[in-house]
């Protein structure tokens, strides 16, 4: 299963970092197996396709700015499934203000 979450080897000694590695690695294949089973999909797809929402960052005379890549129909679907809002188009306004 490390390979669908793809994780690397960790070596802990105290006893409290054990069980919290092992708690952050079950909660996160909980996650991923809640998000298959809401989209019916698998979770390296889920990976693909979400990973295809770039930012950009933009500059130019009266300031900088974030704006993330269109959503596609997949994607969409896949928000939808897991009941998360699309992130807004525009993340950061930044005007630029003289000295």
């Amino acid at each position: 299963m490390k390979q669908v979450i793809d994780l690397r080897p960790v070596y802990h000694r105290k006893e409290e970092r054990i069980r919290a590695h092992v708690i952050l690695c079950w909660l996160a294949l909980l996650l991923a197996r809640i998000a298959e089973n809401a989209c019916r999909d698998t979770w390296p797809e889920l990976r693909r396709e979400l990973d295809r929402i770039h930012v950009g960052t933009f500059a130019g005379p009266a300031g900088t700015f974030r704006q993330r890549t269109e959503i596609t129909k997949a994607q969409r679907d896949i928000l939808h499934a897991l009941k998360i809002d699309v992130p807004p188009r525009i993340h950061q306004l930044t005007p630029f203000v003289e000295p």
